[in-house]
């Protein structure tokens, strides 16, 4: 138990602290789960509000990603390579598997001869 008044204050604002950071880090979790669904039920069925579904989702686990980096919740690297891991997964659902290569192809410029 704490026996002065700053190491009382500390407990609370510690207690605060833990409170918001499992708010945050359940949210980022919950908004990943969503964006992987909705990533495999695009890949069971790809129309246009499946699409849709998937890029919304997307968009907000990063901004709540940014927003507990910001928070200091999630350290950078942290949130940087659950961002990574999102759109790595959307971008396997969404782009077919022999575009990137091409689109890389056609994208690269042409060598000074």
């Amino acid at each position: 138990m704490a026996n002065n008044k700053s190491s009382k204050k500390r407990i609370e604002i510690a207690e605060r602290n833990r409170l918001r950071n499992r708010s945050y880090k359940s949210a980022v979790r919950t908004l990943m789960k969503r964006c992987l669904t909705a990533c495999s039920a695009y890949g069971q069925s790809p129309d246009g509000d499946a699409r849709e579904a998937v890029q919304k989702s997307m968009s907000a686990a990063f901004s709540k990603i940014d927003k507990a980096v910001k928070v200091g919740v999630l350290h950078r690297n942290t949130g940087a390579n659950q961002k990574s891991r999102l759109s790595v997964a959307v971008r396997r659902v969404l782009e077919p598997a022999g575009a990137p290569a091409a689109a890389a192809v056609a994208a690269s410029p042409e060598p000074l001869a």
